[in-house]
């Protein structure tokens, strides 16, 4: 099983490692706003789906599979799944944040050093995709209540922006989807992720 699986995970680049698409294109900021994509009520349902297909996916891995490194500079997929733990986390502070004022300065982090200051490596497999799983349907919950009103809140991360609220909660989805890709390259999951911050 080790073999078969090992064929289906694909070895992401240094620069998807780190978060960011292997081509860059230029954006326009200014359409960057909520208007631009669905209802946040599609965007949590796209969520939960996303999160209904990926468990038995990820669950059907074994802790050893989960551990395995594609290259030494690398992320495993239970680093990876890590790392999306981190990307929840800094998420809901972005969305909490943006909700209570109007326009928000926050700060980026470092990817790389979260994942390996966490040893996400050391921890047991069903523990890390339980909590990335758990987390991800609080963060659907949150998206899916969000009042309508501060959508267009607007945020600057790390420099880049201003994001308005809408779009960081549907790129969110996109970010994790362009994630799992690196898992499961063949897999069902499609990405529109942007890479703007």
């Amino acid at each position: 099983m080790v073999e078969k699986l090992s064929t289906r995970i694909r070895s992401p680049s240094e620069a998807e490692v780190r978060c960011g698409c292997s081509t860059f294109q230029p954006f326009n900021f200014s359409t960057i706003n909520a208007s631009t994509f669905q209802p946040m009520n599609e965007v949590s349902n796209e969520l939960l789906a996303v999160l209904k297909t990926a468990e038995p996916l990820l669950r059907h891995i074994t802790p050893e599979q989960a551990r395995q490194k594609p290259g030494p500079e690398k992320w495993a997929p239970q680093e990876i799944i890590g790392h999306l733990i981190d990307s929840a986390c800094n998420n809901q502070q972005k969305f909490v944040r943006s909700m209570a004022t109007p326009q928000l300065e926050f700060v980026g982090y470092a990817q790389d050093f979260w994942v390996a200051a966490q040893q996400y490596q050391q921890a047991e497999w069903a523990t890390v995709l339980d909590l990335w799983l758990a987390y991800n349907r609080h963060l659907a919950h949150v998206i899916r209540h969000v009042d309508p009103a501060v959508l267009q809140h607007t945020l600057h991360i790390d420099g880049a922006g201003p994001f308005e609220l809408g779009f960081i909660m549907a790129d969110y989805v996109e970010h994790l989807k362009h994630h799992l890709r690196q898992i499961f390259s063949d897999g069902p999951f499609e990405s529109k992720f942007l890479n703007l911050y």
